[in-house]
């Protein structure tokens, strides 16, 4: 479940729920990319980024940036599998936990 980019922490808990949510999306994303039986040109750059996206989550405090830039690289590389669609949908929202995406 989404939460909203203003509620920062759960009570009793250290860990950031954006983080927690952004976790979770990598890791669904990353598993229905290993069991993803089709090869793509790009899928060995998506595998790393989800990697660095994970290394980002894990460190509870992501460089909101860093994300972005991953998930950009991550949209790209998978963007014409569809069966992958909905990970980097969820893979996106929790980005967006962290705050709107800047507009030029």
């Amino acid at each position: 479940m989404l939460r909203s980019v203003e509620q920062r922490r759960v009570p009793g808990s250290q860990v950031d729920p954006r983080v927690m949510e952004l976790r979770s999306a990598v890791s669904r994303l990353r598993r229905q990319l290993a069991a993803h039986p089709g090869e793509f040109r790009d899928r060995s750059i998506a595998e790393e980024e989800l990697a660095a996206l994970a290394g980002l989550a894990a460190g509870g405090d992501p460089d909101i940036p860093r994300l972005r830039r991953s998930l950009l690289l991550v949209a790209g590389a998978i963007g014409s599998v569809s069966a992958l669609g909905q990970g980097v949908r969820e893979l996106r929202e929790a980005v967006d936990l962290f705050g709107p995406s800047p507009r030029a």
